[in-house]
């Protein structure tokens, strides 16, 4: 059993937006209590070696990893082997995600989570229902025999008061506005996505509560001239969320570094739509009775659609890094703060800061992480094998 009070030295940490050097973060039970430049003689020290300190990351959209699919495990087991697969690149808290099932398979996944989080399992915040209600027009891989409009059992399920955090992406042509402030009301963050909507209809779900966009770009109507779709109604809105997926295939870098010149770190996450083979060298996988083929870091439906991604939030961070010219604080805003407010929990996640929940990660210079903690606690040093 690790320590309970101790002092973390860092080498270099990064604290809001600068990267500070010689860092003594006074840890004790869950959180960080202080931060200074200096060593409290009355504590022991634990040194965190080198790299640079920085929160943990936050995944909004967490479909799958170590080889399971939360649909076709929705238990704690299932949870726990997906937040691991996550948690060695740098995943210290998400959302395990439901694609678009049925009602039986919906309360069996809030099932799960409750229980997760009456165990306090590690890195579970609450659930993301990912569909049914959307629209079969933009549907991706979600299956179109399950799509439909959203009853008064499945608004029960999603309710409930025992799942934590709860987001929901719907389509607002088939969700109505009602429903949406009825969602809201309940305590649902409500994100928009594979929808056809027109600019009106989503202007209107954004005043009815919605407040946020899923993989944003992907499965949703675009932007063009005369008709700003769902695209364009949420890169001109200043108060909602966006998911981006930077793994190289859901969009251009160009089309990225537009959405977040657009709407700022402040209101971009990001996100991985992971599948099954994250953290495994898994090739293909069942998927409501078809079979999804990994080509590459690529994951290909049988009618050649995307079918979410083998990303991780580290690789997303080096992506925004490397790829688009963003510095490391402003990549890891993205990853860590940003999420955290959205899910309003940047109270307690996303920051390194007095009061602050202790989850934290030690990257290297290439943005690979080395070491992690949860609540003060180690989990260790990550794998060699899974660098990249």
């Amino acid at each position: 059993m690790q320590q309970q009070e101790y002092q973390l030295y860092a080498q270099q940490a990064l604290l809001g937006e600068t990267i500070a050097t010689h860092v003594y973060l006074h840890i004790r039970q869950e959180r960080i209590v202080a931060i200074g430049d200096k060593a409290n003689p009355a504590l022991s020290v634990v040194e965190a070696g080198p790299g640079v300190l920085v929160p943990g990351f936050i995944d909004v959209q967490v479909n799958g990893g170590g080889g399971v699919l939360f649909n076709q495990q929705p238990d704690t087991e299932g949870i726990a082997r997906i937040f691991q697969a996550h948690h060695q690149f740098g995943t210290t808290a998400m959302l395990p995600t439901l694609i678009t099932d049925s009602a039986d398979v919906m309360q069996r996944a809030a099932d799960a989570v409750a229980r997760a989080l009456a165990d306090e399992q590690a890195g579970i915040l609450g659930i993301h229902f990912e569909g049914p209600h959307m629209s079969v027009a933009k549907r991706g891989v979600h299956s179109p025999d399950l799509l439909r409009p959203l009853s008064d059992r499945e608004m029960a399920t999603l309710a409930r008061k025992d799942l934590g955090v709860r987001v929901v992406t719907v389509a607002p042509e088939v969700v109505s506005t009602e429903q949406i402030k009825e969602l809201v009301s309940a305590g649902l963050k409500v994100c928009l996505g594979h929808s056809n909507a027109s600019a009106l209809q989503v202007s209107q779900a954004l005043e009815a509560g919605a407040s946020g966009f899923t993989h944003l770009y992907n499965g949703m109507s675009a932007l063009t001239s005369r008709e700003p779709g769902m695209v364009g109604c949420a890169l001109a809105d200043e108060k909602s969320y966006a998911g981006l997926i930077l793994d190289s295939h859901h969009l251009h870098p160009i089309s990225a570094k537009a959405a977040i010149r657009a709407k700022g770190t402040e209101r971009i996450m990001l996100v991985t739509d992971a599948m099954p083979p994250v953290g495994t060298d898994q090739s293909r996988f069942a998927f409501f009775g078809s079979e999804v083929q990994r080509e590459g870091d690529k994951l290909i439906a049988p009618g050649g659609s995307l079918a979410g991604s083998v990303l991780d939030m580290a690789g997303a961070v080096r992506y925004a890094v490397q790829k688009l010219g963003y510095s490391l604080a402003e990549a890891v805003k993205m990853a860590s703060f940003t999420p955290a407010a959205f899910l309003g929990v940047e109270n307690r996640l996303g920051t390194l800061a007095p009061g602050m929940q202790a989850d934290m990660l030690l990257l290297n210079h290439s943005s690979e992480v080395i070491q992690a903690w949860i609540k003060g606690q180690s989990s260790g040093h990550a794998p060699q094998q899974w660098s990249r």
